[in-house]
């Protein structure tokens, strides 16, 4: 085996003899001998020479010869220590919607030396700088957290102790999400005798990536033969070529990219039919106004199947349709739409919808608001009224609140104006109010009519302004020229309007700034400018409704104008765009609130550039491979890339005479070494290198020391820092690392040396080596102390000794269990795998358990142990899966145990020991207890069904209940029912459990009815009814009962008490009295007629006066309610003057409810009296209002009109 570095030249000669010459072929077993190598072929000789060697250069090099006489073959192991290639079979083995599974394998060349780790790095699609993301011992990977919906590429790459590899890189980009969860609530929308239509909610979530259309699948009732009927992308489908009268069963389906969802199934089957229902119409308001010149819109809500026809007429004729008045009709609303309204488009507008079973009208009546047109004559002149012939001196306020119907004075001082503020009202409450005018004289005036009614609330509106557009820019103005800005804002209560100049309130004292502020419209005036004057104004509006928005502004630190970059941000973060590069910018930012304006914040000045930096400088250079005119030079990456991937390196060299850097390589280098060619045998040279990416050249690294380029002629320093890696009862296992100096020649191998602590003499135990070792056949117990030697083409170096001696003997090590989760869980007929990693010295016997019992292996469940981790794999997930797994680690030191939960997230079981709580006879109560086997999530809700004994089908009771326990009302007195309940989570339904059959019923019968009903007193106001216990209770107490009467000639009962009576008596009037005796299952009546004898209640009002003249007036007033058990014989009638308190009898023999009186006494006021008589009294009095006696017009005011009237005619004569 020929152990050579990359970048170095591989010369493989072989003597050859034969007679007659042979020929030679020079063949590799991996693959082609390079282009470039060099074949030199005689007949005493073979020589292959490959210069500036890599990895792909290693393998079984083949010399054939071969003559007349025969052939004869010779093999060459190359071995080029190199960083790795590639990692192979890298893929992807899981995505979620934020994390994703990387897997590989080892590369195929690792480079001579054994891979320390992976490294792993992800690059957004839209960049093209990739960004490290973890290293790992593992060729497995779980990339997280990754943002949902993210498009990623991801690499891997090697590393060994020559440097990192190539990368293994997926070719296509990843978008990171998984399938969406299952769609929302499927409702049915239309049912005909051939399809069905459905619609559905989007699922809560797509899984990171778009939904790409829905898939709609059907069975047969009671079938789980599911068949998909039909694909979309909208949320609503027409399932056509359906079997009439056939019972269907639906379900939907969501499909992203990454796969199809759960399906998410209507809550009951539907039976292929035509769905007949009637036509309605449903106006939300009968009246609709609208201004003239602004849009009316009217959306109407309908119903009906078929699908009615709608027709819509305005004032008895068929409505015409045009651009400007249109209707729009969809499955459930006609809407009318009016564009900009016309006076003519008012008045009264009808809504006709019928189909086939019959028709529905509905009328809304349209009001245009708009000024009024012009009055209709001839103008007519009445109730002339004046100010009482003396001026007004005030006005009272008086108001009404709701619903009081009382009026109240709301004003308690002279009111001069014709306008008043009212205060101290209760906010939300309605009020009234009206006005009564006051003169000199004292008199007031009849009421005004009332204002409506109003409700005492603040009306609140934000404040708005609106600027000219010119204000948005930068304002230039010359010093001495006057400046004007001014807005237009509106906002309710008024808002308060306040200038700020550069964050402060601008003084209205300034003498040469000047605010006029109208309740619209500001303005700000500033009289010849100076520079002071420059800055950022900026209008407040405040009232109790907000602020108008201040915004977050910028400026060049150039310049001294701020300006606005948004003006409405509602996060705490904001990305500010179209920069220029390179220019440098300072920001601030102001809160605002409600109450106003904060003080800016402002930034540190800051360049627009790009994110990320030149990298640092890669480590100092180190030289192999020396000879006369080249030598090698490595390096190791930066510890900072700036934020940006490493594009290549640039290495210079600097002569020991010379003062100027020179770069060594024409083209950028991506490998960590370089071999520097042309160099001058005999001259020293130093090296640095430097790290370029997106932004440019890092700085370089510390020069090396000076180095001379000639052969070498040294032997190599000594190996670094050995150290022992591990150590046993028989063995010591040691590293290094290489010599500093490697004598200007390749290291061509390392050799051990031990002895034992009490010698002195130094054994060679292992033959030239790489950078580890480990020596076997120690003695146990013994010290021994080691020391490694490097050897080169001229010698050896010095030894390097281990810092202290090593005692032969075992690690011992208690077993240590690396668990990362506690909890484990997995879909039902998915699979699953738990990795537990474990330490452990000596190695730890590894045993399972589920559930307390050993676990037992089959061909579904499996354990795979190896020296650092033991692994359970569960293919299929059923539930039975569910359970505490333990495992157990032992050794000589110790055990160690370790316990994980493992959940199978499934449909859960059945609800069990369900039970009737009570029984009526409209409804049944029931409860249950909850599935012993929740599916491994929370149950949601359960799914309660009954059924008649009598048929098998099963209707929904409730399908949404989260208690263990309903009510089922409204069922059939006698029937017997049969009741089912399922549990259901977010994976499905589970199996339902049945009830027994139940018969709704009473538990009892209803009371017999009361005994012994008798009046036991009666006066003329009323009586006393007294009856006896019902004979029998019906099996429940009586709680109750109930009296009704009715009037001898009546046939009309009515109940007497509201409530139940607990006692067996009770007093009434005249009627036939029913008495009810009721219990909880119901009730029984018994009757009995009274008849009370009484004076008859007072007339009925009010009293309706007529026909006034100068010296009578009508009445007109209703019988009484009550007669008082004989007939009416008379009226009494009798008057008094307003002026005194004596009342006259008129007349006390009127027979019917009417009377002229006649005799009074023009200009007086009267008031009339009224009762009614029959054969046992005389009733209470009924009052008329006051009235005055007098003609509708005055003699003087006739002599006035036909005076007038003389001097009119006179005029035009």
């Amino acid at each position: 085996m020929i152990n050579i570095r990359a970048a170095s030249t591989l010369r493989l000669f072989v003597p050859v003899r034969g007679r007659p010459s042979p020929e030679v072929k020079w063949g590799k077993a991996e693959g082609e001998i390079k282009e470039t190598a060099q074949i030199d072929n005689t007949g005493s000789y073979a020589s292959l020479v490959i210069e500036n060697v890599d990895r792909y250069d290693s393998g079984k090099y083949t010399l054939t010869a071969e003559n007349a006489s025969g052939q004869k073959s010779a093999f060459i192991s190359v071995r080029v220590l190199d960083s790795p290639s590639p990692p192979t079979n890298l893929m992807v083995k899981e995505i979620t919607k934020n994390s994703l599974t990387l897997t590989w394998e080892p590369p195929l060349l690792d480079g001579g030396s054994k891979i320390k780790h992976y490294i792993v790095e992800k690059r957004e699609s839209t960049r093209k700088v990739y960004s490290p993301v973890t290293t790992c011992n593992k060729m497995s990977c779980k990339v997280e957290p990754l943002p949902e919906g993210g498009i990623f590429f991801f690499r891997v790459l090697a590393e060994n102790e020559y440097g990192v590899g190539l990368p293994a890189k997926t070719i296509e980009p990843i978008k990171i999400s998984e399938k969406p969860q299952p769609p929302g609530k499927v409702s049915v929308v239309d049912v005909t005798r051939s399809t069905v239509t459905l619609t559905w909610e989007k699922p809560e979530h797509d899984g990171g990536s778009r939904i790409s259309h829905y898939e709609v699948e059907l069975a047969p009732e009671d079938s789980d033969a599911w068949s998909v009927c039909a694909s979309v992308k909208a949320l609503e489908t027409v399932v056509t070529n359906l079997l009439k009268g056939e019972e269907y069963q639906f379900r939907v389906v969501a499909v992203n990219d990454k796969g199809r969802s759960d399906p998410r199934q209507l809550a009951q089957s539907v039976v292929v039919k035509d769905l007949v229902i009637q036509p309605a119409v449903r106006p939300q308001m009968s009246t609709y106004t609208v201004q003239v010149g602004h849009d009316l819109k009217i959306e109407v809500p309908v119903a009906g199947h078929p699908k009615p026809t709608i027709t819509w007429t305005k004032d008895g004729t068929v409505l015409k349709q045009t651009t400007r008045v249109n209707v729009a009709d969809t499955a459930h609303h006609t809407t009318l739409t009016i564009k900009d309204a016309t006076r003519e488009d008012g008045g009264m507008y009808s809504i006709n919808v019928s189909n086939t079973l019959g028709s529905k009208d509905a009328t809304i009546e349209v009001i245009t608001l708009d000024k009024p047109g012009p009055p209709t004559g001839p103008v007519k002149l009445e109730d002339i009224s004046y100010d009482g012939g003396s001026p007004i001196t005030g006005y009272v306020i008086e108001r009404r609140k709701r619903p009081d119907t009382r009026w109240m004075k709301a004003s308690f001082t002279n009111i001069i104006d014709t306008q008043f503020t009212l205060t101290g009202l209760t906010e939300d409450c309605v009020y009234e109010f009206r006005v009564i005018a006051k003169n000199a004289a004292g008199i007031s005036s009849r009421p005004s009519q009332s204002t409506g009614e109003i409700t005492a609330k603040d009306e609140i509106e934000a404040p708005e302004a609106t600027m000219n557009s010119k204000f948005k820019d930068l304002i230039v103005v010359h010093a001495g020229e006057t400046f004007i800005i001014d807005a237009d804002y509106t906002g309710k209560p008024l808002p308060e309007v306040i200038w700020l100049k550069d964050g402060k309130e601008i003084d209205k004292a300034t003498p040469r700034m000047e605010i006029n502020t109208t309740l619209t419209h500001t303005i700000l005036t500033v009289k010849d400018c100076i520079r002071v004057d420059g800055g950022h104004f900026v209008l407040k509006l405040v009232n109790v409704g907000g602020v108008k928005i201040i915004p977050v502004n910028k400026r060049e630190t150039s310049r001294l104008s701020w300006t606005v970059v948004e003006p409405k941000i509602q996060a705490i973060s904001y990305k500010i765009t179209k920069l220029l590069p390179g220019n440098e910018y300072i920001f601030r930012v102001t809160a605002v609130n409600k109450y106003g304006v904060g003080e800016p914040l402002e930034s540190e000045p800051v360049i627009a550039r790009n994110p990320f930096t030149t990298p640092s400088a890669p480590s100092t250079p180190e030289a192999s491979a020396i000879t006369k005119d080249s030598m090698v030079l490595t390096w190791e990456r930066p510890e900072d890339n700036g934020g940006a991937e490493i594009e290549g390196y640039i290495l210079e060299k600097r002569d020991k005479d010379g003062i100027r850097w020179t770069k060594c390589n024409k083209k950028r280098l991506s490998d960590l070494r370089f071999r520097c060619t042309g160099l001058t045998e005999g001259h020293s040279y130093e090296f640095r290198v430097s790290a370029e990416n997106a932004a440019g050249i890092g700085k370089p690294s510390t020069p090396t020391q000076y180095i001379k380029a000639c052969d070498a002629i040294y032997p190599p320093g000594p190996p670094n820092n050995p150290k022992v890696t591990d150590h046993s009862s028989t063995t010591v296992s040691l590293s290094w690392s290489r010599p500093i100096y490697d004598g200007g020649a390749q290291i061509s191998g390392y050799v051990v040396e031990m002895k034992e602590a009490a010698d002195d003499e130094w054994i060679i135990c292992t033959p030239p080596t790489a950078l580890e070792a480990t020596i076997d056949g120690l003695s146990t117990g013994e010290e021994y102390s080691f020391r490694v030697i490097a050897v080169n083409d001229k010698g050896k170096s010095d030894a390097k000794p281990l810092a202290t001696p090593v005692m032969v003997k075992d690690i011992l090590v208690e077993p240590i269990i690396n668990l990362l989760f506690n909890t484990f869980s997995v879909k039902a007929g998915e699979d699953l795998k738990i990795d537990v990693p474990f330490k452990g010295r000596p190695h730890p016997e590894v045993s399972w358990k589920k559930d307390g019992q050993m676990l037992k292996q089959t061909t579904r469940v499996s354990v795979l142990t190896s020296k650092t981790s033991s692994k359970i794999v569960i293919k299929d997930a059923t539930k039975e899966d569910v359970g505490k797994y333990e495992i157990t680690l032992t050794n000589s030191v110790g055990t160690k145990t370790a316990e994980m939960s493992v959940i199978i997230l499934d449909k859960p079981g059945p609800p069990s020991n369900i039970k009737v709580d009570e029984v009526s006879a409209d409804f049944i109560s029931l409860s249950w207890d909850p599935p012993t086997y929740d599916g491994g999530c929370q149950i949601n809700n359960y799914v309660v069904e009954k059924r008649d004994t009598t048929t098998t089908t099963w209707q929904i009771v409730s399908a949404t209940i989260a208690r263990t326990s309903i009510k089922v009302s409204h069922l059939t007195q006698g029937t017997e029912y049969q009741f089912r309940v399922a549990a259901e989570n977010r994976y499905g339904k589970s199996p339902a459990i049945d009830s027994v059959a139940i018969i709704a019923q009473y538990p009892f019968e209803p009371p017999g009815s009361p005994t012994n009903l008798h009046v036991a007193h009666a006066t003329k106001t009323g009586m006393l009814v007294v009856w006896g216990r019902p004979a029998s209770d019906g099996g429940s107490a009586v709680i109750g009962y109930h009296i009704e009467c009715k009037e001898q000639s009546s046939i009309l009962w009515t109940k007497v008490n509201r409530g139940l009576l607990t006692e067996s008596h009770i007093a009434g009037d005249s009627g036939r009295y029913d008495i009810t005796a009721s219990n909880s299952r119901g009730t029984t009546k018994s009757f009995i007629n009274i008849v009370v004898l009484d004076r008859p209640s007072a007339p009925l009002g009010p009293v309706e006066l007529f026909d006034i003249t100068e010296d009578s007036v009508s009445l007109k007033w209703l019988p009484p309610a009550c007669e008082g058990g004989s007939p009416i014989t008379n009226y009494i009638i009798q008057k008094r003057e307003t002026t005194t308190a004596n009342w006259l009898d008129v007349c006390s023999a009127v027979a019917r409810c009417n009377i002229k009186i006649m005799k009074l006494t023009t200009g007086l006021e009267y008031q009339f009296r009224i009762r009614a008589e029959n054969r046992y009294g005389i009733s209470d009095h009924i009052d008329s209002p006051t009235v005055t006696v007098r003609l509708p017009y005055s003699k003087w005011s006739c002599f006035a009109f036909v005076f007038s009237l003389i001097i009119f005619l006179l005029c035009f004569s």
